[in-house]
């Protein structure tokens, strides 16, 4: 019994597949490649030999997986994106200029950066990173001082996110993401607060919207209903 709960233990630590077949792997793996090249090509113009900041930065390949390979996340939307970038690069950049140590100021600068785009409805994960950035990216990125939050945040962000826009509406798939019309005749009528109890309740943040969730769970009663 102790080994079977053991191993149960350990198998928590691998996530269950992802209902991504090979051709939405393909679509996502194609956006990525092509939203990061596009969003160098156009950023260049904006450099020069003076310009101590990177063209495109490392955050944007975390974001660019999350636009392209789960469009329908809210922490993918474009105000996310957008959003949670400028907010987590003004707050490292202010983190690094008033705070002391440089890792203690990184540390401050990712949690008041996450509280803020909480706060903003702009959660973006690799945003966290950016404020990491701002802190610990040598004495050039720390010397730029705010005009890191433009060049290249903003600008990266803009750029990467209209390539985003373009692609998945081309490859059909919504974004910004719209949940997917439910069945005529619902299941169960369910309100939004009651599906905001559910989410509560259940202790842990969930990275889907309610909308999205209201959907599945119709879309599940019907079939369900259709079996028996």
């Amino acid at each position: 019994m102790a080994g079977d709960a053991g191993i149960t233990w350990l198998k928590r630590f691998v996530p269950e597949p992802m209902a991504m077949g090979h051709g939405e792997r393909l679509r996502a793996g194609l956006g990525i490649g092509i939203g990061l090249a596009l969003t160098g090509v156009f950023c260049s113009p904006w450099t020069d030999n003076a310009l101590t900041a990177p063209l495109l930065i490392a955050p944007m390949g975390a974001s660019a997986i999350l636009m392209f390979a789960v469009p329908a996340s809210p922490l993918a939307q474009p105000w996310s994106v957008v959003g949670g970038h400028l907010v987590a690069a003004l707050v490292g950049v202010t983190a690094a200029q008033w705070l002391h140590p440089p890792l203690v100021a990184a540390a401050v600068a990712v949690m008041v950066a996450m509280l803020a785009m909480s706060a903003l409805r702009c959660l973006h994960p690799p945003s966290g990173a950016i404020a990491m950035i701002a802190v610990l990216g040598g004495p050039k990125i720390v010397a730029i001082g705010y005009g890191f939050v433009l060049v290249p945040v903003l600008l990266n962000s803009l750029v990467l996110t209209a390539a985003a826009l373009v692609y998945n509406n081309v490859t059909g798939r919504s974004y910004p993401h719209r949940a997917h019309p439910q069945p005529t005749k619902p299941v169960l009528v369910l309100s939004h607060e009651d599906l905001d109890a559910a989410l509560s309740a259940y202790g842990e943040t969930l990275d889907i919207s309610r909308a999205d969730l209201e959907g599945l769970f119709q879309d599940l009663g019907l079939r369900a209903k259709n079996h028996k």
